[in-house]
């Protein structure tokens, strides 16, 4: 299934194709789950992206494919039970990009280890068969055991439970490219400026899109049947394009919170546990875990009224993450140990009639830890279906709502669904823990496609046994789509996330050769200063 997928050859089919079954509008999770279950059911289908796929949200989750223990103790067992079967497709459709991940729950107070553990008995229970492996207690001993890192003082024990974990960006490409193997045109950098709208006033249809090419600035007019708006927090933008003029705007529906991540050395959580704590001082949920050689500390949930590409962190949470790290390691990790902070936005469907949370200043700002985590799809009046809300691991589910509903209101004919329940994704192969370096196990059985391109031999930058190749920015310009040194250093190779620093030191060398494949200079300032962005607390 490795396909080349050369720019100027898939603009052209833009241009020729005379009219699309469906067009969707957004390349995160979302949008590239709802074209690659379209294309698998026959349709001919147009995604396009205004930035690169998986470049917002998408890209900044915890890593982790799991049914949400947080979301069990609120009560949602409908969001828990969907996910935690939506959690074994991850698993077995992209085995090495998605791998089960052990849990430690330590406890600190002599209830909390029978409480929680009774609590993960239930969260096994939902999963059924689907379940990665049993709960179990565990005494002080195998507890710090698990997690040689851990705070020792105080520890009554703990619980160890399983969950999933996945590299968010790499999961996404490979639904961009199984979608592209399946028929369907993915273009990224390639923005949605208007809706194509046909009728009287009031009565309007969407009838298509108008779509920029971002690099030459060509627009081409796209035609298509059904139009899909899946971009994730920017949702009500494109829901604007869709008023006649001088009506009034719609209210927002999407009410923004932020997750921030930082990343330290793997020397502050040793082994191949990840830890959870359930409930920290101010009742949020707060993880360790181990990834790519690193250490992922997060996350937070602070509402924001802005809609940045790149929100930056507040100080605060900041402080909170770096605080409770260091009350639950034995080493406290401070700010110099940080090697990488990033930020992502959740879509957070408000309840009908609510206001957005306040900005970062707090004025009337609303939790946004008690919204719903699940997703919406709304069918306007002129036709155009958009879908925000939900998580990660509920992408495939929320496509076919997505196709449902489309096939409901008759803009799509009547196709059978579930054909992407269990269906390998490019490269499908038995992978590595992801707790190790990132390297060439990440491409599954295109590794050997990989080792014939020129540098494979070649380390730009190495960490034990893996690292990032010259092969690999050639393999993520001919076949990942990628179209600047951004596009390498953050999704195909995660660097940016793993060490900013570095990231930035190899900018140049990733730019000389994304140069030779893609025939033009390729300038780094822009990653540079976003390079800089990641290594900067407030």
């Amino acid at each position: 299934m490795s396909q080349a997928l050369d720019r100027a050859t898939l603009l052209q089919r833009l241009r020729e194709d005379p009219e699309w079954d469906l067009a969707v509008i957004g390349g995160g999770a979302t949008g590239l789950g709802v074209a690659l279950d379209a294309a698998v059911r026959g349709f001919s289908v147009v995604l396009v992206e205004s930035h690169d796929f998986a470049q917002g949200t998408s890209s900044r989750a915890t890593k982790l494919a799991h049914g949400g223990v947080r979301y069990l103790a609120q009560g949602d067992v409908g969001l828990v039970r969907e996910a935690l079967h939506e959690r074994s497709a991850i698993l077995a459709n992209a085995p090495h990009v998605a791998q089960r991940l052990p849990f430690v729950m330590p406890g600190y107070h002599w209830w909390e280890r029978g409480f929680y553990g009774v609590g993960l008995k239930m969260y096994d229970a939902l999963a059924g068969r689907q379940g990665l492996g049993a709960t179990e207690w565990l005494s002080s001993r195998r507890t710090r055991e698990l997690l040689p890192g851990v705070q020792p003082r105080g520890l009554w024990g703990g619980v160890r439970y399983w969950d999933g974990q996945f590299d968010d960006a790499r999961f996404a490409l490979l639904l961009a490219r199984t979608a592209a193997a399946r028929g369907a045109l993915v273009l990224n950098h390639c923005e949605a400026t208007g809706l194509l709208r046909e009728g009287a006033d009031g009565a309007r249809q969407v009838r298509g899109l108008v779509v920029r090419d971002r690099e030459t600035g060509v627009e081409t007019r796209v035609r298509a049947r059904c139009v899909v708006n899946a971009t994730g927090v920017w949702v009500d933008a494109v829901r604007d394009m869709d008023r006649d003029e001088g009506a009034p705007h719609r209210p927002p529906m999407v009410a923004p919170s932020q997750g921030v991540h930082l990343i330290v050395d793997r020397r502050f959580l040793p082994g191949s546990h990840a830890l959870l704590v359930p409930k920290t001082d101010d009742g949020r949920v707060m993880f360790a875990v181990p990834w790519y050689g690193k250490t992922i500390l997060g996350t937070t949930d602070t509402p924001r009224h802005d809609l940045a590409r790149e929100p930056a962190p507040f100080a605060e949470e900041v402080s909170f993450i770096l605080q409770q790290a260091g009350r639950y390691l034995l080493h406290a990790p401070q700010r110099s140990d940080v090697r990488s902070i990033w930020v992502g936005l959740r879509p957070l469907v408000k309840p009908s009639g609510e206001d957005g949370p306040a900005g970062p200043d707090g004025q009337g700002a609303v939790s946004t830890k008690a919204l719903s985590r699940e997703h919406t799809v709304i069918v306007g009046r002129s036709g155009l279906i958009t879908v925000t809300g939900g998580k990660w691991t509920t992408y495939r589910s929320m496509a076919e709502d997505v196709l449902d509903r489309a096939m409901a209101r008759g803009l799509l004919a009547r196709r059978p669904g579930g054909v992407t329940t269990r269906l390998p994704l490019v490269g499908a192969a038995p992978g590595r823990s992801l707790a190790e370096p990132p390297g060439e196990h990440l491409y599954g059985s295109e590794a050997a496609l990989l080792r014939t391109l020129p540098g494979a031999q070649r380390w730009l930058w190495r960490d034990g046994d893996g690292g990032l190749s010259e092969a690999m920015v050639r393999f993520a310009a001919r076949y990942e789509m990628a179209r600047d040194v951004e596009d390498v250093l953050a999704r195909r190779c995660r660097l940016l996330f793993l060490d900013a620093a570095e990231a930035a030191r190899q900018a140049a060398a990733v730019a000389g050769i994304l140069a030779e494949e893609l025939g033009r200079a390729i300038d780094t300032a822009p990653f540079e200063t976003l390079a800089a962005a990641y290594q900067r607390l407030p």
